[in-house]
């Protein structure tokens, strides 16, 4: 049996993507108060793998992700922020991380504001993470895992073209409950098709 023939390009320096009315880049210190406000929310954490977060919780989890544009060794990955074109707000953030080198795939997340919420940002955001994925990071496979309940990012993932592969039934006790996590993916040449990375 032969290796895999997927090869991880290099990691670009600089990573920044604008789009019409969101920007990405990598997260930087000077950030986690933002991030802070939203990710401070209960509501806003109910439905992700960590409690309320202070600034100094944010750089203690993801602190080695600061300035981070490699996907490579055993805590790579890349934290993006999405900044709001028009004010230069910070309304959410991204990962691209869990990179599985021989299956050239990567597990996408994403974490955003309530006062960002209902005007399409997300979608927006999230469709340029997807293509950065592929175009910058040649990923060939993307892969979101929703709890079932969180029912706006499931919602996220089916608009952007993500495809339902699993449903896991009370496969994890988390948060005070025996939760359901849904599984999306989608592969580079489906992105490619007509659809779901068009704005």
């Amino acid at each position: 049996m032969t290796g895999s023939p997927f090869v991880l390009p290099p990691a670009p320096e600089r990573l920044e993507v604008t789009r019409e009315r969101v920007r990405l880049r990598p997260l930087e210190e000077s950030d986690l108060e933002a991030m802070a406000v939203y990710r401070g929310d209960a509501e806003v954490c109910r439905f992700l793998p960590f409690e309320p977060q202070t600034a100094d919780d944010i750089r203690r989890r993801n602190g080695h992700l600061i300035g981070c544009t490699s996907l490579e060794g055993e805590r790579g990955g890349v934290m993006l922020v999405i900044e709001r074109t028009d004010d230069g707000a910070v309304i959410g953030d991204l990962v691209l991380f869990h990179l599985d080198a021989e299956a050239g795939s990567a597990e996408i997340g994403w974490v955003m504001s309530p006062a960002a919420s209902g005007k399409g940002l997300a979608t927006e955001a999230v469709r340029a993470l997807v293509d950065t994925a592929f175009d910058v990071y040649g990923l060939r496979r993307l892969v979101a895992q929703i709890d079932a309940d969180n029912k706006r990012s499931a919602a996220l993932a089916e608009r952007i073209g993500m495809r339902r592969e699993a449903h896991f039934v009370e496969n994890e006790w988390f948060k005070g409950r025996w939760s359901d996590l849904l599984v999306y993916a989608v592969l580079d040449r489906e992105w490619t098709a007509p659809g779901p990375s068009a704005p």
